[in-house]
């Protein structure tokens, strides 16, 4: 497990490309037949990959934890970006089609992944934060998300964003997760920007060609910079941070949030004008 501390704004601001990529990105996600994760020190979100392919793979409590399994203390989103697979939870099992989403409640012990497919395996990307209560396992199919289309043509921003782990579809201690898809022509997410001083961010790109990118956009309104995001690669965004993107072309990512509350509305507007 990649552990990263938390970074002030203000040290932020001096930081170099090479320096905000080590702070902020994640790189090497997906691995075929591993389990990878990323420990944030913001809020102690984790971000993570789990990549079944000839064999199941299961998930430990690593010794930053200190606990005795991994949900003993956390709960756990997951959206599968791959082939169908299914995730069997202290026996019960679940089918995972492709953009398929399951929640994990605090004190599962046994998680269990497999693709159905090893030549075409299932990639289950993973947010945990920390829990208080446990509420119930759900499956929740891309149907079953709550859609907000929002966006237009002309701001080259049209997209759709599902919302899968939300007050409004099931409960959940205070985690929030979902999947955003842009529409072909548009390629803005998140813009105007905003920040939400009481929740932090973790966006995951994929479904990009590979000669095409995003350019990330962060840091204090009046302080930006960028980190140029690959396909299947993701990025913390601090609660002081705007958190948007511009692609070369179309493509999809995967926001988890966690923090002080679950309000998605809950965000300080930026005007374009007081952008730097």
């Amino acid at each position: 497990m990649d552990v990263r501390n938390p970074s002030s704004p203000l040290d932020a601001k001096h930081y170099d490309t090479e320096r905000l990529a080590k702070e902020y990105l994640i790189t090497d996600l997906f691995a075929p037949g591993e389990v990878r994760m990323t420990y944030s020190h913001f809020d102690r979100i984790i971000a993570g990959s789990i990549v079944p392919t000839d064999k199941a793979l299961t998930i430990e409590a690593a010794d930053a934890l200190r606990a005795d399994f991994f949900l003993q203390r956390r709960e756990m989103g997951i959206i599968n970006i791959g082939g169908a697979g299914k995730i069997t939870v202290d026996g019960t099992v679940y089918d995972l089609n492709p953009r398929d989403g399951l929640y994990i409640g605090m004190g599962n012990k046994d998680i269990v992944f497999e693709s159905l497919d090893p030549k075409d395996p299932a990639k289950f990307y993973m947010n945990s934060c920390p829990a208080h209560k446990t509420y119930p396992t759900v499956h929740i199919d891309i149907t079953k998300a709550k859609k907000v289309p929002c966006g237009t043509v002309e701001e080259c921003n049209k997209r759709v964003i599902n919302q899968y782990i939300h007050p409004e579809v099931m409960d959940s201690c205070q985690l929030s997760m979902g999947l955003t898809q842009l529409e072909v022509g548009s390629v803005w997410n998140t813009m105007p920007c905003h920040t939400h001083e009481r929740r932090m961010e973790v966006y995951l790109y994929f479904n990009m060609d590979p000669d095409t990118c995003v350019f990330h956009m962060m840091g204090e309104p009046t302080q930006t910079r960028h980190i140029i995001m690959r396909n299947e690669q993701a990025v913390i965004s601090p609660s002081w941070s705007i958190h948007s993107g511009c692609g070369t072309k179309n493509y999809t990512f995967i926001w988890g949030m966690c923090g002080e509350n679950q309000t998605f509305t809950d965000m300080d507007g930026i005007k374009m004008t007081d952008l730097r």
